[in-house]
């Protein structure tokens, strides 16, 4: 009681300097636009302003300094909100921070710089993570291997990565689409790209690029990934000093003994796993979770982790929804086997008494990585050419807001991890 009567004196103290109102842009499922609201709040950071985002309190709320231009903007975009007064703020700050919650207050200070790495013609709609940047409208750079490989990630502090085959083995779609025309082109460029950037074979290439990726990460850079550009990323990393590559892709047959020469130490988040070397197979590894061990799509959904806010407050900042149950959807990647993910890696997200996890997030060096099974998180099953999912009918996606949770907490204040 002692506690909570400091912490009330506290925040009024602050207040009464400011006297200031605050804008509570609430995420529970009052919300009419999740996804928008993380744009608003984004855009505010880009704009010096900061904010606090309140974990576990009302579907992980933010709260900012009230303006009407800032209340006005929330009005326009659909974005639900309370205007509080400076106690009323006050009493929710020392609710949240009070002992018997499992909440926390995270001080959100300077929005990242954003690049999402995404080849030469891509569709937007082809990558989840462009799409809703672009609904939310959060402001990113694209880039692809000429940026990567020149140094240019040293300008950005968050790294998404297209679904991206860091194998170079084109998506192992040999099978299926050897013959069809976009991957006849897809296949060109690539090789053409590592024509001009000094390399003989694409699979070379692309081992440059996950070194160079792995070496922003442990600098400090924050990574996030989806579907295919997950396990063939860490599968790259495990494969640094063997060729895994069959003739087809890139002129020479693959080691023999590769599997017996994967380096598990180097990869980020799985490791004993077992490569598919069957270049008509459409699989990378043991990684991935198979259609039929899914199931029914009617059964298919995943459920969130509940961590402490007050002593894991980066996986809880990685899981505020609305929702703790969320439906699943598949990709060329669509989850990951437990048995085969590293000790040290958090689970955020798996199906419950099953070996399929969908969301995961570990420590690198002094940066981070965040891995999510998938491709769309509202397209279920989403195939080569289908059309675009519209976001403003899914403003409300559980799904997209784990994507976009890991925008904003590269910009959370840095603080000691309490043990």
């Amino acid at each position: 009681m002692i506690k909570k009567t400091a912490l009330v004196l506290f925040f009024l103290s602050c207040f009464s300097i400011f006297a200031q109102q605050k804008l509570l842009i609430f995420m529970d499922l009052e919300q009419q636009d999740h996804l928008k609201a993380y744009g608003l709040t984004f855009n505010q950071l880009k704009n010096g302003a900061t904010a606090d985002w309140l974990l576990n309190y009302r579907g992980g709320s933010f709260m900012l300094d009230y303006s009407e231009e800032f209340a006005l903007k929330c009005r326009i975009k659909g974005v639900g909100f309370k205007v509080l007064s400076a106690n009323e703020a006050v009493q929710i700050y020392a609710f949240v921070q009070s002992e018997e919650q499992n909440m926390e207050v995270v001080r959100l200070e300077k929005a990242p710089e954003i690049a999402v790495f995404v080849p030469e013609g891509y569709l937007p709609w082809d990558d989840a993570v462009s799409l809703v940047l672009d609904y939310a409208e959060v402001p990113y750079t694209k880039i692809w291997l000429e940026q990567i490989l020149r140094g240019d990630l040293a300008k950005y502090d968050w790294l998404h990565l297209h679904h991206e085959d860091f194998t170079g083995q084109f998506g192992k779609f040999y099978a299926s689409f050897r013959t069809a025309q976009w991957y006849i082109e897809q296949q060109m460029l690539y090789e053409r790209e590592a024509k001009k950037l000094g390399f003989t074979k694409v699979s070379d290439m692309e081992k440059a690029v996950v070194s160079t990726i792995r070496d922003y990460i442990s600098n400090g850079g924050f990574l996030f990934a989806m579907c295919s550009a997950t396990d063939s990323y860490d599968i790259a990393l495990a494969a640094l000093n063997v060729d895994i590559v069959d003739r087809m892709f890139d002129g020479d047959a693959p080691d023999v003994n590769a599997q017996n020469k994967l380096n598990f130490n180097d990869t980020f988040a799985f490791e004993n796993f077992r490569l598919e070397m069957n270049p008509m197979i459409y699989e990378y590894s043991d990684i991935d979770i198979q259609p039929t061990e899914v199931g029914d799509r009617n059964n298919d959904y995943f459920t969130l982790f509940d961590y402490s806010a007050k002593y894991d407050p980066v996986p809880t900042m990685l899981i505020q929804d609305h929702v703790s149950v969320i439906k699943g959807f598949m990709g060329q990647t669509t989850m990951f086997r437990k048995k085969l993910i590293k000790k040290s890696v958090y689970i955020l997200g798996e199906r419950a008494g099953t070996d399929q996890v969908k969301y995961i997030h570990g420590n690198f060096g002094r940066g981070t990585f965040t891995f999510y099974g998938g491709h769309d998180p509202e397209d279920y099953q989403h195939a080569v050419g289908d059309p675009p999912t519209d976001l403003s009918l899914f403003k409300n996606s559980p799904g997209y807001r784990l994507i976009l949770n890991n925008i904003l907490f590269p910009a959370a204040k840095k603080k000691k991890q309490k043990t």
